[in-house]
Parts: C-alpha cells; structure tokens; sequence
C-alpha cells in the first residue's frame, strides 16, 4: 500500500493554515503578531496528530433451510469437505461473518490498520428457535476468529512494507466448487510484508474438539506448534502470475509429543506449493492453478496450517513419513452475456496420513495411500438482472484403506437451482437460492443408518448469502 498523498499532505496543511492565520492577523491588528514559520512550526510539531480516521465494516451471512427426502434436517455434508460433492451442502444453517477494520493516517506519514473477524453459527445444523439460550453446543457459538494490527509508513522501513501482530488466516484461498481452504495459516503470530511478499510465523495449540482432550491428557495443555511462513505473489509470467509459498512446520513440545505417540510421530515437516493465476485457460474470464507438497506436519495439502497440523491419531500427520501432493485448478468461464461457466478438478494423493499407515496388521497393498478426485461444473444461465437458472453436477472418486482391504468409492452430484439476485452475474449477491440436489455413493452402505443406507438420496433447500 502506497502514502506518498498522505506524507505531503502535513506540509500543504501547514501552508494552508500559514495563510489563513496571516489573512485574520492582518484584519484584526491587535491579535498577537505570528509569523509564518511559526504557524508551520506548531503545525508539524505535532507529527503523531491524526490525519484521516476511518472505519469500515463489511461481512457474510449464509442461512439455509436445507432437509432430506424423509423431511428432516441433516448434519451431513455429504463428503463435500473430503472432494466427493460439489453441490449446495455446507451444513451451516445460520452462519454470519463480522469483519470490522480501522485504518488511521498521521501527520508523519506513518499509518495503522486494525482488523477483526466475528463468527456465530460456523459447524452448526441444527434449525433453532428462540428459547432463551439459542445455542449450548460447542458448534457454532459467537467467536472472535481475527484479531490484529498492521503499521507501516515506518521511516526506517521501505516504502511498500509494513509489521503485523495477532490472529488472522495468513493468505487463505478456498475451491470455487467445494468450498474447501486449501492454503491457510491460521493461528497467533506477527510477520513482515513488502509489496506482495513477506516472512511470518503462526504459532497454534491444539483446540480442535477431536483431538484436544486426547493431546492435554498425553502431553499436557501446551503442544504449540509453529509454522515459519514465506511467500511471494504477483509475478507476472505466461500470461498471467505466479504465487510462491514455502512451509517449515515444528513442534514445541517434540520431546513430550513423542514420548506420547511414539519416536514416528510427526513433530515437523516441510510444504511448497505454486500457484498460476491468469484468464480461462486462454479464453475469457479467470482461472487458479495451485500445485502443493508437504511432508510430517505440513502433509494437510502441503500449505493448509492450523490446530489440526501435526495431530498424531487423527491428524493429517500421523507420522514423519506422511507425504501429499495436491493438485487444484477452477475458475469462472464467460461464455456469452447470457451463460458462465465455474468449474474445479482437485486431486488429493496421500500416503501415512488420517491413520493409514502400513504395518503387519494391515498386509494390503497401498494400504498407507489415499487417493480422491473432484471433477465439477456449474454452468449458469442469466434469465435477466434479477434472476438465474444454476445448474452443477460433479464427480468424486476415493480409494483409501480403513480396515482390511482397499476400498474404492465413486461419487456423484446432480442439482439444479433458481437463483433471485440482485445482480445474475455468477458472484452476484444478495441471492435467495432455492435448490434440488441429488447425491448418489457408490459404497455398500450407501450414504449410512441417517439415509437408511440408500446409495441414492434428495435434498432440498433454500439458501440466502450476501456479501456486504
């Protein structure tokens, strides 16, 4: 962010202000005599006084009416967090998003930033009244989830750069169709930016509900893990531009998380990951294209860090020899004024990860791999400003081992929905979106006991989502 406006800004201030209080001394001769170098003199003696003061609120509100073909709310996403579907699934039913910055401008040029993000009903299903105390979950209550400040304009630092100290999403970045974060460091730390590149760390305890209580009881409630951050976004190349970031990944307590889990337990790794913006694939719109890697604890997609990194028992990392390579690559076709196109194809392939790992009680082949496919589209057509068709269908593919023997489970999403908006652009909002969705697992026992196991099931819903 660039303020050479606001560095020339005292001095024009205090010449102004120098020929106002000359022009009101020369019509009232017995005002005390003041020079113009005094008036400039006391003006920029103040060099801390603020100069421009300013907040802003913006935010997110999902809400979703969303039942089965037995007429009963669901806590199922359907596999979406996992790549299987790509349809209208986020389990939300009341989810809203407060972020509330503070930007203030001084006299000296040097300028601050404060941000912060508050969510209510994040993980939560469950259709309330108004009883009194809507919620007593865990799920889903009123969180602070950002909370930081930026300064920059420091003389001693370059112009573009700035500090930065608290909690945030360092650099996140979700899928267009499945919804998921693949790029993340979510946690307390501070950092160091110029123009689009920078140096941070992130640091986290484990907090996440599935694990917590198992870790405190082994290796006590501080298991902080760090995660040294660099990257480097916008170099343009190829048509487009590339984005760099690098992972190093430890372990506070390795000693205590080893002699827990045992001497294989992650308690470091290392992700990568490359990330090509540009147009449609040569044809008009935009398009992301993110290869990752990562080992030990950095084997969640490679770059994707927070309270579930280097969990043993449940984590991605169960183990120093856990391994994943991620492909991703979605974006948004403009066919014509009338149809746009999103799309997504994601691929996971992990090995030691999520408890599979090889050893004699398991003697199948690739029994430590895993594997999953998303192939989605959402084609849209715009009926007039205020409205448009969405149609979306995907396929999902998993090959993993969880007990004897491999399994290979293939997955599929048809939905078509009505979409009253504002705007019929594809990321027009506000939007009330009544949608049909049809999810079909190819497994044994079809989607489980809550769909008495039928591989082939509906749902319906309503959702509204707005941006502001």
């Amino acid at each position: 962010m660039t303020h050479r406006f606001f560095k020339v800004l005292p001095m024009a201030g205090a010449v102004s202000a120098a020929i106002f209080a000359s022009q009101g001394f020369a019509a009232d001769a017995v005002e005390e005599k003041t020079t113009t170098e005094e008036v400039i003199e006391e003006v920029v003696a103040n060099p801390t006084d603020i100069l421009t003061d300013g907040w802003t609120v913006n935010g997110y509100v999902r809400t979703g009416w969303r039942i089965t073909d037995n007429g009963v709310s669901t806590d199922s996403e359907f596999g979406k967090p996992d790549y299987a579907t790509a349809g209208t699934t986020g389990r939300n039913a009341n989810q809203v998003e407060f972020v509330i910055g503070k930007m203030t401008e001084f006299q000296n040029g040097v300028w601050s930033e404060l941000g912060i993000r508050a969510e209510y009903g994040n993980g939560e299903s469950a259709f309330y009244s108004s009883p009194g105390s809507e919620n007593t979950q865990d799920d889903g209550r009123f969180e602070v989830k950002e909370a930081f400040m930026k300064i920059g304009g420091l003389s001693y630092l370059p112009e573009d750069a700035h500090v930065w100290a608290g909690r945030r999403y360092l650099n996140r970045q979700a899928g267009l169709l499945s919804g998921e974060f693949w790029k993340q460091s979510s946690g307390v730390g501070f950092g160091y930016e110029q123009g689009q590149s920078g140096v941070a760390v992130v640091s986290v305890d484990p907090g996440e509900k599935d694990n917590k209580d198992n870790i405190e009881e082994k290796v006590g409630d501080r298991a902080t893990m760090h995660s040294i951050d660099f990257y480097s976004y916008g170099h343009e190349a190829l048509g487009g531009s590339f984005d760099y970031d690098l992972k190093i990944m430890l372990q506070g307590n390795k000693g205590k998380f080893e002699k827990a889990y045992g001497d294989n337990a992650a308690t470091n790794g290392v992700g990568t990951a490359i990330t090509y913006n540009r147009d449609y694939y040569g044809l008009d719109g935009w398009s992301t294209t993110a290869l990752a890697y990562g080992t030990g604890m950095a084997a969640n997609r490679g770059v994707n860090f927070g309270a579930w990194s280097g969990q043993a028992g449940g984590g991605a990392a169960d183990n120093e020899d856990a391994r994943t390579l991620f492909f991703t690559s979605y974006g948004v076709l403009n066919i014509n004024p009338q149809w746009q196109m999103a799309s997504e194809v994601t691929y996971l392939h992990g090995k030691n990860i999520w408890g599979l790992t090889e050893s004699d009680a398991i003697p199948v082949k690739d029994a430590e791999t895993v594997d999953r496919l998303l192939v989605a589209v959402r084609p849209t057509r715009r009926v007039n400003d205020n409205f448009r068709w969405e149609f979306t269908a995907s396929y999902g593919y998993d090959k993993s081992n969880w007990s004897a023997e491999t399994t290979t489970t293939d997955y599929y999403t048809a939905e078509i929905a009505g979409v009253i908006t504002v705007n019929a652009d594809y990321f027009g909002r506000p939007q009330i979106k009544p949608f049909v969705t049809y999810l079909y697992k190819d497994a044994k026992d079809g989607w489980g006991a809550d769909f008495d196991n039928e591989k082939g099931v509906f749902q319906f819903g309503v959702e509204a989502e707005i941006w502001f």
